[in-house]
């Protein structure tokens, strides 16, 4: 059977979503009152024969918005000193006006007519940029509102594991407990994983559809 190389993109394989890789590191649960600490991203982008894989990273420190809530125990779990100086922190507005125009450039480079947040867990770190995009007074953004691509759900049919470390370690990733609760780290071990279960549905014969 012929494949059209379109079957071959970001823009046929999911739907003509764009998918951003997104972990958010927070001063506490609630995405209304608790501060964003920090913010790793990674783009990926599809072969020339199908492969999912990473291509751009953006990292974040993140200044607590002004009224936020920082809960002591979300820092002694994430380790951020979140007015630590040298942490080269900017504001919400600035790192999502990075993003999205990151963003928005791979979709159009891509063809696609929206993004996909995935995450693990992606529930939460979409509701935290909802958040952001709400106060920041933002009107236009690339994100789908509700819908999202979670690592942990997928992992858990695949691999039937939810954590990302163990994920990982059932994909065959290496997972460094001590980077984990960075979201540099966490962003690039999802993207890592998400790209693995996509592929692997692929070699598996899943895709493309025949």
């Amino acid at each position: 059977m012929s494949i059209n190389q379109e079957d071959y993109s970001l823009k046929k394989r999911f739907r003509g979503f764009y998918p951003v890789v997104i972990d958010i590191e927070t001063a506490g649960f609630n995405s209304q009152t608790d501060a964003i600490l920090e913010i790793g991203v990674y783009t990926l982008y599809m072969d020339s024969e199908g492969w999912l894989k990473k291509e751009s990273c953006l990292h974040f420190h993140i200044i607590p918005f002004n009224g936020s809530s920082i809960q002591p125990e979300a820092i002694a779990f994430n380790r951020i000193d979140p007015f630590n100086p040298l942490r080269g922190a900017i504001s919400e507005q600035e790192a999502l006006f990075y993003i999205f125009n990151t963003v928005n450039k791979g979709m159009k480079i891509k063809n696609c007519n929206r993004s996909i947040i995935v995450a693990h867990n992606a529930s939460f770190d979409h509701n935290f940029i909802m958040a952001a995009i709400q106060r920041t007074g933002i009107q236009k953004h690339p994100f789908h509102p509700f819908a999202t691509f979670d690592t942990a759900t997928l992992s858990g049919l695949v691999l039937g594991q939810t954590v990302l470390a163990k994920s990982c370690k059932a994909a065959g990733l290496l997972f460094d407990n001590k980077q984990a609760h960075s979201a540099l780290y966490d962003s690039q071990k999802t993207a890592e994983l998400f790209c693995e279960l996509v592929n692997r549905w692929k070699r598996l014969g899943g895709w493309p559809l025949k």
